[in-house]
């Protein structure tokens, strides 16, 4: 069992910038796909984008390629969402999930953090 905590979440304006951090422990990190996932009040949990556990292979949700880039630093247990440009519709509560293997449903992913919020305001 992996345990996974966000942080970096907040309030920032339309354009602007945050970065997201996940700390896991509990389980040989590099051994674990990364995945970010989000959720919007009244919407389902919805794919944001993953990593390997290598860090060699990432795949974006379309509507935030270009703007976001994952990261992983296996020594710090730790990965990184940074977020660029950012839109209200990216406004959610963002969660970290670990798996053996990379996933891309909410219901495959063994290992979830709290969650972090981000407001993003015009």
């Amino acid at each position: 069992q992996v345990q996974l905590v966000e942080s970096g979440g907040g309030l920032v304006q339309a354009g602007g910038s945050l970065r997201l951090s996940c700390v896991a422990s509990g389980g040989t990190f590099s051994n674990y796909a990364m995945v970010w996932f989000r959720q919007a009040p009244g919407k389902e949990r919805e794919f944001v984008v993953t990593i390997s556990g290598r860090g060699d292979f990432t795949y974006y949700r379309p509507s935030v390629r270009g703007r976001f880039t994952i990261s992983r630093d296996n020594a710090k247990n730790t990965v990184y969402l940074q977020m660029n440009s950012l839109k209200l519709e990216d406004t959610a509560n963002y969660y970290c999930g670990a798996s053996r293997t990379i996933v891309f449903g909410a219901e495959d992913v063994e290992n979830w953090g709290q969650g972090t919020q981000v407001t993003i305001s015009s």
